[in-house]
């Protein structure tokens, strides 16, 4: 196999072992796609429930590979000016007035860099950093169709046009990870130029792994039952299934009220952690909860038998 890029681990085994030095507990085929796009150099499309970890994987490359973490944040409306680049056209006044009136000032000296105002996207192209950053396109399914087609170049070449000043590209193609919810579908020719992943909730041994990891120290038992708890909300026709984030805020909450085992009282009064829409706390509040720890307590009691 061919030599790994500078600084990208060499094997997936390496792969796997940089996330969990990290903290962050990846499943094999989350880490065979990052080790191939990272030995590829090519972007990686990460999709997946809100809350399981997708933006996560951005920050754990930047940090375990020693590198700037560039981010932007995605919305409705967002355009080229806030994402790549705009002219700092207050300057440019300024310095026409300081010409004067007589002097010819040529459009090429206006349009200079001098006067480029980089946002994130021309940033990570242009970056100077001894190894190329890490950028996060975080929830692109939240920006306007439109948009993509402006990104088919910047992840296909690693390049930005700017017509006033030509083709700007990477030196070295930062490592890109673009993460969606999937509130709408992301375009197919966006789709062909990335390496592709689904980031599902982990399975209930996974996620109890990730508490433990994420508060060491926590009782084996009490992390059972949260974790078997969240899982059983997640079978559940909620609008907002509780992702991993609200799984571990909600052992800290348990824990910071002494919490020794789950009880329907502790619960309830806890559920605004886990759950975000007041239809969903009313459908689980009172009579889902006793449930779901009932349910708990049996399959404990039978794994005791």
């Amino acid at each position: 196999m061919s030599t790994a890029p500078a600084g990208i681990p060499e094997t997936i085994e390496r792969t796997l072992a940089l996330f969990d030095g990290a903290d962050y507990l990846a499943s094999r085929e989350l880490a065979v796609v990052t080790h191939l796009a990272l030995r590829l150099q090519r972007p990686l499309l990460v999709e997946g429930e809100p809350g399981t970890g997708k933006t996560e994987i951005a920050r754990v490359l930047a940090r375990a590979l020693g590198r700037r973490l560039i981010r932007l944040q995605c919305y409705e409306g967002l355009d080229l000016a806030s994402a790549a680049y705009e002219w700092n056209y207050p300057r440019q006044m300024i310095e026409i007035r300081l010409a004067g009136d007589a002097r010819d000032i040529a459009a090429g000296d206006l349009f200079s860099e001098r006067f480029l105002l980089r946002r994130p996207l021309l940033e990570a192209i242009a970056a100077k950093d001894a190894a190329a950053p890490v950028l996060l396109i975080d929830e692109l399914d939240r920006a306007d169709a439109p948009f993509e087609a402006f990104l088919l170049e910047l992840l296909a070449d690693f390049a930005i046009t700017i017509p006033e000043l030509g083709t700007l590209r990477a030196h070295t193609p930062p490592i890109v990870i673009i993460t969606s919810n999937r509130t709408r579908e992301v375009h197919d020719a966006l789709r062909r130029r990335c390496l592709y992943h689904w980031v599902d909730f982990p399975d209930a041994a996974r996620e109890q792994a990730i508490v433990a990891r994420r508060l060491p120290g926590i009782d084996v038992a009490l992390s059972r039952s949260i974790v078997a708890f969240v899982q059983g909300l997640r079978t559940l026709d909620l609008y907002k299934q509780p992702g991993v984030a609200e799984t571990i805020e909600w052992a800290r909450a348990l824990l910071a009220f002494d919490t020794v085992s789950l009880d329907a009282a502790r619960v309830d009064d806890t559920l605004g952690v886990l759950l975000k829409y007041q239809d969903d706390i009313a459908r689980v509040r009172g009579g889902e909860t006793q449930r779901l720890l009932a349910q708990i307590e049996s399959a404990s009691a039978a794994g005791r038998s």
